[in-house]
């Protein structure tokens, strides 16, 4: 699960200050994004601007047999919400993080160490911890990928990966996250991150990624991969071959003395020689006993992240990689993140653990030689 950042770049084409003044209008309307640096960059825009207004105020209204908990909300691209199941229960004696029971879902100890850049070294015993998160982690995400097929929804995939974490004594980390709804993220096509299973069925050509984090004795394990649903057309395969290859570079580099800064720059690189673009709003980021702490590890170049790779540091890098703009907006459910052009969208991540030479993947996939799961269907 991306941790966020926090800054939002000005959208008048040319500006790339950052901005914190936001459209009234978009915020009546409930078109989210539309962030802005000043008021004479958003006078400067308006005449593009505010065609958004128009679109959204003359699309149709849906027949009363669709579900559709937003109306007036422009969609970027062609994934609808679906209905959405209740929130599912962990048995109590599976130990669970301080946000789990709290009723807004807040972190208190991640909130503790808010604003902090120290960066924790784990002893030999807490690497331990998280090595066996990691692996519980990939099991999980291993059963989820098996169901993936045309005509299975989401929620689906969420029930048998929540249940796999129960299994094997984990609480599934995103449940009730600041009040996330259910037990893992599944985001399709133009979803970038953070998408919430629901009852839309997967369609023949879709690419779908499921994020999984596993909760195991007071350690957190996180792991995504982007998977094929059934004949997926070739850009997207190479969309999703590119930013696998945008993760495998960037932690080819990792090692003790190598700036965290640096993985954006090896990232950007790889992505926009293929043509594509990195998505700015969302960051790898330290785990352990924490679900999401420093360093912040962005994915584009020239970035301002701090701090420097030392043994016993653990963190995630996870590249979303874009068809068209790296610019994002969020559905009216304040988690579910897409392309504000509605092209598709990647990711994959693993969590490592910086050693005295390299690395160690501690989420790999066990068989295959610890290729992701799509390099079987190419």
């Amino acid at each position: 699960m991306a941790a966020p950042i926090v800054a939002r770049l000005c959208e008048t084409p040319g500006c790339s200050k950052d901005a914190k003044l936001q459209c009234p209008t978009c915020i009546k309307l409930g078109i989210p994004g539309s962030f802005f640096c000043a008021q004479d960059c958003f006078k400067m825009f308006w005449s593009e601007h505010k065609k958004i207004h128009k679109l959204v105020q003359g699309n149709e209204k849906q027949t009363s047999d669709q579900y559709n908990p937003w109306p007036g909300f422009k969609f970027t691209g062609g994934v609808r919400v679906a209905k959405v199941t209740p929130k599912r229960i962990v048995p109590d004696h599976i130990p669970r993080p301080d946000y789990a029971d709290h009723p807004e879902g807040v972190p208190v100890s991640e909130r503790q160490m808010r604003g902090t850049t120290n960066i924790k070294v784990l002893s030999d015993e807490e690497q331990e911890g998280l090595r066996v998160a990691c692996k519980l982690g990939r099991e999980v995400l291993d059963i989820g990928a098996a169901a993936i097929d045309v005509g299975v929804t989401t929620e689906e995939i969420d029930r048998l990966v929540h249940e796999a974490c129960v299994d094997r004594e984990c609480y599934p980390s995103p449940l009730n996250y600041y009040e996330f709804p259910k037990s893992c993220c599944t985001s399709v096509n133009e979803v970038i991150c953070h998408g919430i299973p629901d009852m839309r069925p997967l369609e023949d050509g879709d690419i779908v990624n499921i994020d999984i984090t596993t909760f195991h004795r007071g350690f957190h394990g996180d792991l995504n991969e982007t998977f094929f649903v059934g004949n997926v057309d070739e850009s997207s395969k190479s969309l999703v071959k590119t930013t696998y290859e945008c993760l495998k570079l960037s932690i080819d580099e990792v090692k003790p003395g190598v700036r965290y800064r640096e993985m954006g720059n090896i990232i950007q690189k790889h992505a926009q020689a293929h043509g594509y673009s990195v998505v700015r709003s969302y960051c790898g980021h330290g785990i352990h006993q924490l679900f999401h702490t420093a360093p912040s590890v962005p994915h584009y170049a020239k970035n301002k992240a701090i701090g420097v790779m030392k043994p016993g540091h653990t963190f995630t890098i996870e590249p979303m990689i874009s068809e068209g703009t790296w610019r994002d907006e969020m559905w009216p459910d304040n988690w579910t993140a897409v392309t504000q052009d509605g092209k598709r969208s990647a990711q994959f991540e693993q969590t490592l653990l910086v050693t005295d030479t390299g690395c160690e993947i501690l989420t790999r996939r066990r068989d295959n030689e610890g290729r992701p799961h799509f390099m079987d269907k190419m």
